[in-house]
């Protein structure tokens, strides 16, 4: 976790050692001591408004470190958005609450919670379909643990994955269920590079365990510059739409049911847990570190 020592002062590290978040699900196994997500520092505060201590958290539970090989297969990359439907803008009226309706169903059918369970350490997160062969995009500090996966849709089944590959620099995992896959239904990718500040977006996932949870806010800003691990600062979509340790991997969808990002990290004061300050890795970005995965799988 990170945070500063004065108002004044640039972020650095200040100790990585915290208790998990508690949830509403019992794990059968003993949940090892470890934080809970990776950490990131934002950029320096501007010394005029900062006026207390705070952090930026991932929104996982637990954290490791790995890397995968990429590949090629841009085909596939574009055919991600071949279907995607260009419509209309919404005009800020009535008609934006109801669209949001529409757009958490469609989110909903796509999305898992995920849960990892080894000998002595369990996590929890969530995660999206991104095609009909049963391949799931997550955040990879939420499956770097290592142990038995298991994802549930919103049939309420347990279905057994497999790992496909990760990749700790873009902090991004594919997963892949066998049977049952059917059930599913991949979601349509959307394009952050078109997001406006003050569009509304939809925030999907398992928050503390509570699975099929939605959250609306809007985007505060489409090129938020994080740093992100050993990777250095890179673009983030920030959102005020309530994330929270669990919905790491889940999606961040627009108005229209399209995903625009992988929610992944908050920031918080003093462990205050969410203030309204998201982070979410942009979808272009993800979805090529996936076609990347299973490319090279």
């Amino acid at each position: 976790m990170l945070g500063y020592d004065d108002p004044g002062g640039p972020y650095r590290p200040a100790g990585q050692h915290y208790e998990p978040w508690p949830g509403p699900r019992t794990y059968p196994r003993h949940r090892a001591d470890l934080p809970p997500g990776t950490v990131w520092d934002a950029p320096p505060p501007d010394r005029s408004r900062r006026r207390g201590p705070g952090r930026l958290l991932l929104a996982g539970l637990l954290i490791a470190v790995f890397s995968a090989a990429s590949g090629g297969a841009a085909g596939w990359y574009a055919s991600l958005w071949a279907n995607v439907t260009q419509a209309p803008r919404l005009a800020a009226d009535a008609a934006v609450p109801e669209a949001l309706i529409g757009a958490a169903e469609v989110a909903l059918s796509g999305v898992v919670s995920i849960e990892v369970v080894s000998d002595d350490e369990a996590s929890s997160g969530s995660g999206f379909v991104i095609d009909g062969k049963g391949h799931i995009v997550t955040n990879n500090h939420v499956v770097a643990s290592g142990g038995r996966i298991t994802v549930i849709g919103q049939d309420g089944e347990e279905r057994t994955a497999r790992l496909v590959g990760r990749v700790e620099r873009t902090d991004i995992a594919v997963l892949r269920v066998g049977d049952g896959a059917e059930a599913f239904r991949p979601l349509k990718l959307g394009r952050s590079a078109d997001l406006k500040v003050g569009e509304p977006v939809l925030a999907v996932g398992s928050p503390l365990g509570l699975s099929g949870s939605v959250t609306a806010g809007i985007v505060s800003a489409v090129d938020r510059q994080v740093r992100m691990g050993d990777a250095g600062r890179q673009s983030a979509v920030q959102t005020d739409a309530s994330i929270n340790p669990g919905n790491s991997g889940g999606p961040l969808v627009n108005a229209r049911g399209q995903v625009v990002g992988v929610n992944t990290a908050i920031a918080t004061i003093d462990g205050s847990g969410n203030i309204g300050i998201g982070f979410a890795i942009p979808i272009e970005r993800a979805a090529q570190t996936a076609q990347e995965i299973i490319s090279a799988a």
